[in-house]
């Protein structure tokens, strides 16, 4: 399980047969294991080796269809946060890793001390204002949700220290949506027919 508080920036080494190979640049990686999940872009990636700063993962085409790993290149920069453990804060929302789609990026404009994202995603009914909803593995804030689109309204901090500034209109992104508005839907669904 993952918080979206991501812990560092990496870039993409190399991305061939299925195999992604990142710079973890200045991840912690401190009692690192073979096996373990790392959030990379927020989708829950199983670490194969490990030659720091180099980490790499096996790609299944099921994960790779289902994120924005069909359109990475060498170079672009992802967000890395590994699995929370059983004593840390839990300073963002739960988040599996389980990416439920690809979004992507409408509109960016500077208000104020902030930088406001207009997101665009699959599906509407999981958007609630003021709800969770993790993009590329960053814990946000749903703002003024309009069909399938919101905003998020996104600090300095933020910008600095994740991919989100490397972004644009376009950019394509991966979605997770609050695990707890999935389940009430799947419990209740059978009750309202």
């Amino acid at each position: 399980m993952f918080t979206g508080i991501i812990q560092a920036v990496g870039r993409i080494t190399t991305f061939e047969a299925g195999v992604l190979v990142i710079d973890a640049g200045d991840l912690d990686i401190k009692g690192l294991q073979i096996g373990e999940s790392i959030a990379v872009n927020g989708v829950c990636l199983t670490l194969v080796n490990s030659v720091y700063p180099k980490l790499t993962f096996e790609l299944s085409e099921e994960t790779i269809s289902r994120s924005s790993f069909q359109d990475v290149a060498e170079g672009d920069s992802v967000n890395l946060e590994r699995a929370m453990l059983a004593s840390d804060r839990f300073g963002g929302h739960i988040v599996q890793g389980h990416v439920d789609g690809v979004g992507s990026i409408v509109s960016i404009r500077e208000e104020g001390n902030s930088t406001v994202f207009r997101f665009r995603v699959p599906a509407e009914r999981y958007i609630i204002e003021k709800g969770s909803v993790t993009m590329n593995g960053i814990s946000l804030t749903v703002v003024e949700p309009n069909g399938q689109e919101f905003d998020v309204w996104v600090i300095p901090h933020t910008i600095e220290n994740t991919n989100l500034g490397h972004l644009k209109p376009g950019s394509k992104v991966n979605v997770e949506y609050d695990v707890i508005a999935k389940y009430v839907e799947k419990l209740v669904s059978p009750h309202l027919s």
